[in-house]
């Protein structure tokens, strides 16, 4: 899309292959991030960053597999994606910190398991 035009609701509907009462919804979902101009009669029109807003939206949501709160804190946190090549960028960043967590999470649970070892040698040793 060029960046001065305007692609209706039924045509960004066409174009994402999600329905217009979706897009309706996901106004009321995301307002800070999907804001369409009005015509006359109340009628939708997207800019190219709205619309670029909703493919990214829909790839979080339908193919991402993440939830509606999902995206509302990638908005909040000012890490949502411009487009959607930049959505495997989020995915690489939540991996490697999620990964971290376990890691330290599992060297807690090891250093746990054995000190319980040591304490039950040591025990052993007495009887």
């Amino acid at each position: 899309m060029d960046k001065e035009y305007f692609a209706s609701i039924n045509e960004a509907s066409k174009r994402l292959s999600v329905p217009a009462y979706t897009l309706r919804y996901w106004e009321k979902q995301f307002p800070t991030a999907i804001k369409p101009t009005t015509g006359a009669g109340g009628r939708r029109y997207y800019r190219t960053e709205v619309f670029n807003k909703l493919a990214v939206i829909k790839e979080l949501l339908y193919t991402r597999g993440m939830t509606i709160a999902g995206v509302k804190k990638l908005l909040k946190e000012g890490t949502f994606p411009d487009t959607v090549d930049d959505i495997s960028n989020i995915g690489a960043q939540q991996n490697t910190a999620s990964t971290t967590v376990v890691q330290k999470v599992d060297t807690e649970m090891l250093d746990l398991a054995i000190s319980l070892l040591e304490q039950a040698k040591e025990q052993i040793k007495t009887i």
